[in-house]
């Protein structure tokens, strides 16, 4: 761990890093470092304070907000889609459930293929960016033909996150942004993880930028404000701060959790499992929450047996990737 910093900072050096670092062991913050600019233009650095899109890492509070919802009696894990969604997405099968989405083993279309994305800097969104804000945006690019029969096979889908935000919404008469807010972010006591509208980003947020260098950013590339899927910011404290909360049970019960995070799905091509929302170790009891989208790189993980977060987030599209790469061999040995 002493010297951890030292390879932190040789490696933030020689790959332009731009975001926030953070890693602590056993109560202890053994690194917390901020790099590079968060508004390249203004010659703006970032700052431990600084507020940083997450893109998927959003999925796992997503998960949490669902969860919680279930433990309250607004629905079950086996409650269809169908029976909360009404006459909307008539293409989605009658028996996927709750549970098929959390998974992602729903089978239903994506309006984001991620297997047939060339370059994550591509203008992917299938309608205007400023167009998508609410649920009731997203419904019209969500209802894509079924891809397999619900349950089949594990396959990573974005629309199925958006839809779970849908069900959220139909169950309890609330804002899924507001959910997020009541049932994950006040619980874990985090204050600055909040669905930001890009084109009205506050001061301490930084900029996306699609590249090492230059000041092409992200906002034209992105939902205008995310739902289920993607499109929260926060900080490392707010990410060090759910970690402890959700394991120590102030957010769902432990019982729950330990279903969020136990294998659903084996992902080989990845090499990892997938549980219910958060991403699993191949081997260890290690859980993580990992995003990546034009202007975004993050992975935030955390090792229950041996007491261990890390954290690294990035304000450009690659720009996670060496850093945490750096920081789990080093760690390994």
């Amino acid at each position: 761990m002493e010297s951890l910093r030292a390879v932190i900072d040789q490696v933030a050096l020689e790959s332009g890093f731009s975001g926030v670092v953070r890693v602590d062991h056993a109560g202890e913050t053994v690194v917390c470092a901020a790099f590079g600019m968060a508004d390249r233009a203004h010659s703006i650095a970032n700052t431990l304070e600084t507020q940083f899109g997450i893109a998927s890492g959003t999925k796992g509070l997503t998960a949490l907000t669902v969860m919680a919802l279930v433990e309250r009696g607004s629905f079950h894990l086996d409650t269809t889609a169908r029976s909360l969604l009404g006459d909307r997405l008539p293409q989605i099968a009658d028996d996927v459930t709750v549970e098929h989405l959390l998974a992602h083993r729903s089978g239903i279309g994506d309006y984001l293929d991620e297997e047939a994305i060339e370059s994550i800097s591509d203008y992917l969104m299938p309608v205007p960016v400023q167009d998508l804000a609410t649920i009731d945006d997203y419904v019209r690019i969500l209802d894509a033909p079924t891809v397999f029969p619900a349950g089949e096979r594990f396959a990573y889908n974005n629309a199925g996150y958006v839809v779970l935000a849908a069900l959220a919404e139909a169950a309890t008469g609330e804002t899924f942004h507001d959910l997020v807010a009541d049932l994950v972010c006040r619980p874990a006591g985090i204050r600055d993880t909040a669905f930001l509208r890009s084109d009205e980003l506050p001061g301490r947020v930084a900029q996306g930028y699609l590249r090492s260098e230059g000041l092409w950013t992200n906002v034209l590339h992105l939902p205008v404000r995310g739902n289920g899927d993607g499109g929260l910011h926060t900080t490392v404290a707010d990410l060090h701060a759910l970690w402890e909360a959700i394991f120590a049970g102030r957010i769902v019960r432990p019982a729950t959790l330990a279903r969020m995070v136990s294998p659903h799905s084996d992902w080989p091509e990845e090499s990892r499992r997938y549980g219910l929302g958060f991403h699993l170790h191949a081997h260890t009891d290690e859980v993580f929450l990992e995003g990546y989208d034009a202007g975004v790189s993050f992975l935030s993980r955390y090792s229950p047996s041996e007491a261990l977060t890390s954290t690294v987030i990035a304000n450009w599209s690659e720009g996670a990737w060496p850093l945490s790469k750096a920081i789990r061999e080093h760690l390994d040995g």
